[in-house]
C-alpha cells in the first residue's frame, strides 16, 4: 500500500464525510426546527477535515521519520570493507537506496516474487545486471553486505509503510464518525473551518520563514566549516583565484566578486533605459491597441530560455563584438568577454523593468496627472516631475529584481563570459562570475569535506550577504527620497 493510495482513500473519505456531515445537519434543522449556528457546509466541512488532518499529519510524520530511522538500523549492517578505498559511508548509504528502489521496481515489473527476492544472493546473482534492466545503473558489482542491507531496508520501509497507512486509515475513520456525532445545531461549525483556514495560512508564513532560516543555516554551517580549513584573509582579500584538486589551492573571492557586479553594471545599463523608455512610453503615450500588441511581445522576451541567450552571445553576439570592436581597437581577440555577457543579460532581463514599471506607472491616480495639466504642464513635464516621482519606489524595486535576477544568472556567463577569473577594466575581455564557480566548485570530482568544494558555500553566503546589503540600502534610499501624496 503506497503513500499515494492511502491519501486517495483518506481523499474519499473525507469526500464522503462532507456530504454525509451536511446532510446530518440539514435533517436536524429539518426535524427540530431549529436553526443551525452556521451553514450546512460548514458541518461537512468539519466532518471532512477530521477525517483528512490526522491521518495526514501521521503520513507526513512517518515520511519525514522514514529515512532516520531506517538509515540508523540499516547503516550498522554495512562492515568497513564494504567501503571502496577513498569513498564514505553516506555514498555507500545512498548505493543501498538506490538498490532498494531498483528491487521495488522489479517486483513490480513481475521480474520475480518476494519469496525469490528474499533468497537471492549478491555473490551468485547477477544483481548488476537486473537492476539494469529496470533503468539502476551502478558503477560496480554489488557487495553482498550492501545488497543485505538495501533487501533489509525496503523491508523495512514496506513495513513501516503498511503499519503507518493502517493507522492513518483508522485515525481517518474514527476521527470522521467522531466528527459525525458531534453535529448539533449548537456546533460552531464555522468557526472550526475558519480556524483551520487561519492555520493553514500561518503554516503556509511559517514554511516560508522556516525556509529562508533553513537556507541561511545551511549555507552558514558549511561556510563555517571551510573557515576552519581555510584561512578567512585569503579568501576575502586575495586576488587570485586557482583550485587545484589535489590540494595548495588560492581561493580569494575578488576576482569572482569584480566579475559579477562588472556583468551584472553592464546589464543593468542596457535593461534600465530601454525598460523605464519602454514602460513610459506603453503607460502614457502609446494607444491601447499599440499597447495590446507591445506588452505581450516584451514580455515573451522572459519566456526565452537563458541558454538560449547563452547561444545567442555565442553565436551572434561574441563574434560581433570581437570582429568589429575589440580586434579593430586591439582591446581583444575573444568573442567571450564581458561586454557580451552583459549586453545579452541586459536584453534578457528588460521585461523585468519593463513590465513591471509599466504596472507601477499606470498605478499612479489619474488625480495627480489632471492637477499637473490643470496647471498647464505638459505631458512630457508631467510624467518627469510628477509621475515618475510617484512610482519612483516600485521603479526602484523593479531594477532590484532585474539586478538579482542578473547577479544569479550562470548559463549566459559560461557561455558568453568565458571562466577565467580576473581583475580588468577592459569589458573585451572574459571574466566570471560567483554563481558560475559555485556550480563549477560543486560538480567536482573532489571530497565534500574539501575545501575546493566548501568554497562554494562561502561564495553563496558572501552573495547572499552582498545581495541583502545592496536591497537594504535601496530601501533606505526610497523612503528617504520618495515623494509623500495624500
Amino acid at each position: 500500500m503506497s503513500p499515494g493510495i492511502i491519501i486517495l482513500v483518506v481523499a474519499a473519505i473525507s469526500f464522503v464525510g462532507y456530504f454525509l456531515g451536511r446532510r446530518h445537519a440539514m435533517d436536524l434543522a429539518a426535524k427540530g426546527g431549529v436553526r443551525l449556528h452556521s451553514l450546512p457546509g460548514y458541518y461537512g466541512q468539519t466532518v471532512a477535515l477530521f477525517a483528512a488532518l490526522p491521518a495526514l499529519i501521521v503520513l507526513i510524520a512517518w515520511l519525514v521519520v522514514q529515512p532516520l530511522l531506517i538509515e540508523t538500523r540499516v547503516t550498522g549492517m554495512i562492515p568497513d570493507s564494504a567501503i571502496p578505498e577513498g569513498g564514505a559511508r553516506s555514498l555507500v548509504m545512498a548505493d543501498v537506496r538506490r538498490i532498494a528502489d531498483g528491487l521495488d521496481a522489479v517486483l513490480a515489473r513481475g521480474g520475480m516474487s518476494e519469496s525469490e527476492l528474499s533468497q537471492m544472493r549478491a555473490d551468485v546473482s547477477n544483481v548488476r545486471t537486473l537492476l539494469a534492466e529496470v533503468g539502476v545503473a551502478l558503477g560496480s558489482d554489488v557487495p553482498p553486505p550492501v545488497f543485505e542491507a538495501a533487501k533489509t531496508y525496503r523491508q523495512i520501509a514496506k513495513t513501516g509503510t503498511i503499519v503507518t497507512g493502517t493507522l492513518a486509515l483508522a485515525l481517518s475513520i474514527g476521527f470522521a464518525l467522531w466528527a459525525y456525532r458531534r453535529i448539533t445545531p449548537d456546533l460552531r461549525a464555522r468557526n472550526i473551518s475558519e480556524r483551520f483556514v487561519r492555520a493553514v495560512l500561518v503554516s503556509a508564513s511559517t514554511i516560508a520563514i522556516l525556509t529562508t532560516i533553513g537556507i541561511i543555516a545551511s549555507l552558514f554551517f558549511e561556510t563555517y566549516s571551510f573557515f576552519r580549513i581555510y584561512s578567512a584573509q585569503d579568501f576575502f582579500f586575495s586576488t587570485v583565484w586557482n583550485p587545484q584538486f589535489r590540494g595548495g589551492s588560492e581561493l580569494g573571492v575578488l576576482p569572482l566578486l569584480w566579475g559579477t557586479f562588472y556583468i551584472s553594471l553592464v546589464a543593468l545599463v542596457v535593461a534600465v533605459p530601454l525598460g523605464l523608455m519602454i514602460a513610459i512610453y506603453l503607460a502614457e503615450y502609446a494607444a491601447p491597441s499599440v499597447r495590446s500588441v507591445v506588452k505581450p511581445a516584451i514580455e515573451v522576451l522572459a519566456g526565452i530560455p537563458t541558454i538560449v541567450y547563452g547561444l545567442f552571445a555565442l553565436v551572434t553576439v561574441g563574434p560581433f563584438l570581437r570582429d568589429w570592436i575589440a580586434q579593430p581597437l586591439g582591446l581583444g581577440t575573444s568573442s567571450s568577454s564581458v561586454l557580451t555577457a552583459g549586453i545579452v543579460m541586459g536584453i534578457m532581463i528588460i521585461p523585468f523593468v519593463s513590465s513591471l514599471s509599466d504596472d507601477i506607472i499606470n498605478a499612479v491616480p489619474q488625480a495627480l496627472r489632471d492637477g499637473s495639466y490643470a496647471l498647464g504642464a505638459t505631458q512630457s513635464e508631467t510624467v518627469k516631475q510628477v509621475v515618475f516621482p510617484a512610482a519612483l519606489p516600485g521603479i526602484v524595486g523593479a531594477v532590484l529584481l532585474a539586478a538579482s535576477r542578473a547577479i544569479g544568472e550562470t548559463m549566459i556567463v559560461v557561455l558568453g563570459a568565458g571562466a577565467v577569473a580576473r581583475l580588468s577594466l577592459n569589458p573585451f575581455e572574459a571574466m566570471t562570475t560567483v554563481t558560475v564557480k559555485i556550480v563549477s566548485q560543486l560538480t567536482g570530482d573532489t571530497e565534500f569535506a574539501s575545501p575546493e568544494t566548501l568554497v562554494a558555500f562561502a561564495l553563496g553566503l558572501t552573495l547572499f550577504v552582498l545581495t541583502l546589503g545592496l536591497n537594504v540600502l535601496a530601501l533606505y534610499i526610497v523612503r528617504k527620497y520618495r515623494e509623500q501624496y495624500e
